[in-house]
């Protein structure tokens, strides 16, 4: 016999706690204030006796087995600081489910607290990516196949404080090489969610302008305050090869002057010092803004300069549930002559900007769910400095179409096409093809 969770706990509801008045905040995004289910849905969730799927979504129409209540009821039961209201509704839907929690036992009663306190998720995940170079008569093409495994385990220390990671294993398919196949640890974090408040410790990715300038892992704290206007401070160190391919020893993608990718412009860099400090407001409108400001001090072997800042803004405009616009500009305090680099139209790469048009999106756990976008960014290297975008490099400006899709639960394809040119040579241009396939589980 199987009930929709909703069916369920309105059931319990009207039994043994019809009077009660609930007053929570909904985290569930598909859970509307006019919905007949939403003040049990808000009460139940902010006691921590239903959780929904981990993406905002409830999913109250979803068929679960009167095992799987039983298992949010033992919760329930174990909880000793619930209120008299709760108390009643947990007794009736003890009373109801009382065969299956019989048949659950200790194991579920008394451990599956214990059990939350560390979760797993991961993702497997394969890319194929072909860079095709023109220039000078020349053309060169650039073909990778990789395939990455990877592991996010989560510890609760206690009610506010847990310790999160990030495990990889790498390799190419191309040479059948990578790391390996080694499993390398990529970040690890303590994290505190307190009310309007958040603080990070250890080696986490940067979130002050994580799409448009740097979006890889520094090394350092984390400081996160506010509701609907956030402001975030960070401060670290970003290691060796964490930040720009144009600046590290054989970045060739960004300098690419009179020869098809000459490596003699490569800098070696060493470790970076760090700090940022971003603003974002989102008030649940159509219209959300962020602003921000990184610093780098690169310690650039041979350079003029290596103290760099970097101002960004951005805003994103959404005008219905399936459309939505965003812009965002960046500007650096220096250009690559600044770095060493004394190569023609360098003042060009101390900006950054980017337009992109989305229409809808594919969601992991919905089966069809699908979207499209249509992008133009302008991509500094001076500036973008390991942006989230795989279409389109650092150091190049052009065009980009992209779209996703799910084809089977929690199984996520995705092509990119960048049709693009080099922001020092216009005579440069790479044409991007950019496959992937993610199971998530």
């Amino acid at each position: 016999m199987k009930k929709t969770l909703v069916s369920a706990l309105t059931t319990a509801l009207v039994v043994g706690a019809a009077s009660t008045t609930f007053a929570a905040a909904n985290p569930f995004s598909d859970v509307p204030a006019d919905h007949w289910a939403y003040d049990a849905v808000s009460q139940l969730a902010a006691d921590g006796v239903i959780e929904g799927y981990g993406d905002t979504t409830f999913r109250g129409q979803q068929n679960i087995t009167r095992y799987e209540m039983a298992q949010m009821i033992a919760k329930a039961m174990a909880k000793s600081d619930v209120s008299a209201a709760d108390k009643a509704l947990i007794d009736k839907l003890a009373a109801e489910f009382s065969d299956e929690l019989n048949n659950l036992g200790v194991r579920v009663s008394n451990l599956e607290r214990n059990a939350d306190m560390v979760k797993w998720n991961g993702m497997a995940r394969y890319t194929y990516t072909r860079d095709k170079y023109e220039g000078y008569g020349q053309e060169k093409k650039d073909k990778n196949n990789e395939l990455l495994f990877r592991l996010e385990p989560t510890a609760e220390v206690n009610d506010h404080w847990h310790v999160k990671a990030r495990l990889e294993a790498k390799t190419d398919l191309k040479s059948d090489q990578g790391n390996d196949g080694n499993v390398s640890l990529k970040r690890i974090w303590a994290q505190g969610d307190y009310s309007n408040f958040q603080v990070k410790l250890g080696k986490f990715a940067s979130t002050v302008n994580n799409t448009l300038v740097f979006d890889n892992t520094y090394s350092g704290a984390a400081v996160t305050f506010g509701k609907n206007l956030k402001a975030t401070l960070e401060a670290g160190r970003a290691g060796n090869g964490e930040f720009s391919d144009t600046l590290k020893n054989k970045g060739t993608r960004g300098l690419i002057t009179e020869t098809l990718l000459d490596d003699e412009y490569g800098i070696r860099e060493k470790a970076a010092s760090y700090q940022g400090i971003g603003l974002a407001y989102n008030d649940g409108s159509k219209l959300t803004g962020r602003a921000g400001y990184q610093h780098f001090d690169w310690n650039i072997e041979n350079a003029d300069t290596d103290d760099v800042g970097i101002w960004s803004v951005g805003a994103n405009y959404r005008f219905d549930k399936n459309v939505a616009f965003d812009a965002s500009y960046a500007k650096s305090n220096r250009d690559l002559k600044d770095v060493g680099l004394d190569v023609k139209g360098d003042d060009n790469q101390d900006k950054s900007y980017a337009f992109e048009l989305d229409y809808k999106g594919a969601q992991k756990q919905n089966v069809g769910t699908w979207g499209a976008w249509v992008a133009y960014r302008y991509l500094g290297a001076l500036t973008s400095l390991k942006p989230t975008y795989d279409g389109i490099h650092e150091g190049y400006k052009g065009w980009e179409v992209g779209m996703n899709y799910t084809p089977l639960q929690n199984v996520v394809g995705t092509l990119r096409y960048g049709d693009t040119k080099n922001l020092i040579d216009n005579d440069v241009k790479d044409k991007v093809f950019f496959g992937r396939i993610e199971v998530f589980f």
